[in-house]
């Protein structure tokens, strides 16, 4: 079991970078496969990055795959989710999921942040 909390969001402008974090107060992330979902106004939660337990894999969503690195320290029980080249589309409240990751695919598990707030705009 894990209590999972992001933090990192906040407004930033069109083709800024951002960076994501993901930790937990009970727990270890190395138990787990991990990944990043958002949820856009009005729309529904969709899968953006998940990675294996052991950083070995990562896979990504086709939207955001060459400008969103995910990334994990297993060490501190730290998940990242770098974004580069952010467009409005990409506005949306981020959320981190403890799950399985097996043969490339993430299946996200019922274990979630509250989610983090990132804004793009001008």
């Amino acid at each position: 079991q894990v209590h999972l909390m992001e933090s990192g969001g906040r407004l930033v402008q069109p083709g800024g970078s951002l960076r994501l974090s993901c930790t937990t107060s009970v727990g270890l992330l190395s138990d787990y496969g991990m990944g990043w979902y958002r949820q856009a106004p009005g729309k529904e939660r969709e899968f953006v990055a998940g990675i294996s337990w052991n950083a070995v894999s990562t896979v990504y969503a086709g939207s955001v795959q060459g400008r969103f690195i995910i990334s994990r320290d297993n060490a501190n029980n730290i998940l990242y989710l770098q974004m580069n080249s952010l467009t409005a589309e990409d506005t949306a409240v981020y959320y981190c999921n403890a799950g399985d990751y097996y043969a490339g695919r993430f299946r996200h598990g019922d274990q979630w942040g509250q989610g983090t707030q990132v804004t793009v705009s001008s």
